[in-house]
């Protein structure tokens, strides 16, 4: 669905509140496209789209615990724990207590879950080529965008 947005005015205080002039709208909306960009990708290898998160974050480091994966994705062990107990079921992963400290649970890829990698190439490169951009302004909104996540978390932290 595409649509043309009106030019933004923001010179009164009613403006404020135009849908289109919300940046939260803009990086929501922005997230239903890429979700919506990814689902035929990832449904060609078993995934949705946090449980390809989680192998990302596996594969640049195997053998995290729960609360390590957690704290990368920032998600809650509670939202955590169903994923990786599919990723398990459909054979990408093993979870493991450790034996060290019995409360630590260890999620390593399985042979599987590591040559999944390969397929999942394609996803970077659909996405640079989707957007219309050079790799460089890609990774020019990734560290704004990233950037803005910190410090709305800073913030609330502060709080």
């Amino acid at each position: 669905m595409t649509r043309t947005t009106p030019p933004a005015k923001h010179s009164s205080a009613d403006s404020m509140l135009q849908l289109d002039n919300q940046l939260c709208f803009a990086i929501y909306s922005a997230g239903l496209a890429f979700n919506r960009l990814y689902k035929p990708l990832l449904d060609a290898m078993g995934l949705t789209y946090p449980q390809y998160l989680v192998m990302l974050a596996l594969w640049e480091q195997d053998g995290q615990t729960v609360g390590e994966l957690g704290e990368r994705l920032f998600l809650e062990s509670s939202t955590l724990t169903p994923l990786l107990k599919r990723l398990e079921t459909a054979g990408y992963v093993t979870r493991r207590r450790n034996p060290d400290d019995e409360r630590q649970v260890r999620i390593a890829l399985t042979k599987a879950g590591a040559a999944l990698k390969q397929r999942a190439a394609i996803c970077p490169s659909t996405v640079l080529e989707a957007s219309g951009r050079s790799l460089e302004e890609l990774m020019r909104l990734k560290d704004a965008a990233s950037g803005l996540r910190d410090a709305f978390n800073a913030f609330i932290a502060a709080r």
